[in-house]
């Protein structure tokens, strides 16, 4: 038995498409539970009337956050604890899945000897800007995390993202799910780091055609949206934030100017990096159904993602923390809640 959850916060516009997914899989035994965070559109009229058309869905309405809690925690414990499965799967309110990922998600799970599994979704990408930043955010993300090494139960490198984790329901519950994270705003890496770091074993693997989302439209969302995130992510630390936006300067921008003002062993090791970098991209472009002449702006999408670090870090501190779906959270709070 599988249970499939989700929090929805006003969610109205692509709420539809997802459900209907999530709805048609073929998996025997599954639930859907879907919990409505405060929601202030229609997205509780739509998943009232999915819910009468469906036996397998499960709707929470949640009126008021408790202290302590934000918004989107609160919502998937709420979601956990009214579910039944034996295996649970965490997904945001704008992914679609095809119709077999749960049987093939459980077969490779059960093949491995998994506890928790974290599935790369696809992005739908669209335009050149949105392209650009979205792919080498990703890269970035998954570089910067050593994804690799993940698989790896001795080694401490961990993942998660929003759009698929499946989970053991009983190393959730021992690890104390997302009730431990209940103040963390990277809540999806964060679950990868206390399976993994509870002794569980965690793996990775590549759905890109299997669970796909339209994650932000266009550049201005995309920097916009992950402005909660990054600071986030180097653990509120100004200075941790300033070094890590100099690495994809480094890395993808540097190697151009180093071919053209540059001789002798500076210019080949300056080639040799950005060949290297350009075939990564232009493999992983392809992977996402992309057209690889993309990765020849790399330079820009290295800029971008600097902006996007140093732009969380600094909206944060001018603010004094963070505004998650219309609700305030204060940093000396985030930072107590970090684990």
């Amino acid at each position: 038995m599988i249970s499939v959850i989700f929090a929805a916060r006003d969610e109205a516009e692509k709420l539809p498409a997802a459900l209907t997914s999530l709805l048609k899989l073929d998996y025997p035994r599954y639930e859907v539970i879907a919990v409505n965070d405060r929601s202030r559109d229609s997205t509780c009229n739509i998943l009232d009337q999915f819910g009468q058309t469906s036996k397998r869905l499960h709707v929470i309405d949640i009126t008021e956050l408790p202290p302590g809690w934000l918004g989107k925690t609160h919502a998937l414990d709420a979601g956990y604890r009214s579910s039944c499965g034996e295996w649970l799967v965490f997904t945001d309110a704008d992914v679609e899945f095809q119709p077999d990922v749960l049987g093939r998600t459980m077969s490779l799970t059960e093949h491995r000897g998994w506890d928790h599994l974290t599935l790369l979704a696809g992005v739908d990408m669209r335009g050149f800007w949105e392209t650009v930043a979205i792919h080498y955010f990703s890269l970035a993300f998954l570089f910067g995390n050593s994804v690799w090494n993940v698989n790896d139960p001795r080694s401490p490198s961990y993942l998660g993202v929003g759009a698929f984790q499946l989970v053991r329901r009983s190393a959730y519950a021992a690890v104390g799910g997302h009730r431990r994270l209940a103040f963390e705003v990277i809540d999806d890496m964060k679950l990868g780091k206390i399976i993994k770091r509870g002794g569980f074993r965690s793996g990775v693997a590549i759905g890109i055609d299997e669970v796909r989302v339209r994650w932000h439209a266009g550049v201005g969302n995309v920097i916009r949206g992950v402005t909660k995130n990054l600071f986030a992510a180097v653990h509120y630390n100004l200075g941790f934030a300033i070094l890590s936006s100099f690495v994809p300067i480094i890395l993808s921008v540097t190697p151009w100017f180093g071919i053209f003002l540059t001789t002798g062993w500076a210019r080949i090791f300056a080639a040799i990096l950005l060949a290297w970098e350009l075939t990564l991209q232009g493999a992983s472009l392809h992977a996402f159904h992309k057209s690889p002449f993309y990765a020849l702006a790399q330079p820009i999408g290295a800029v971008l993602c600097s902006w996007m670090i140093l732009r969380s870090a600094i909206v944060t501190l001018r603010d004094g923390g963070v505004t998650w779906r219309d609700t305030f959270y204060p940093l000396e709070e985030l930072r107590r809640g970090m684990v």
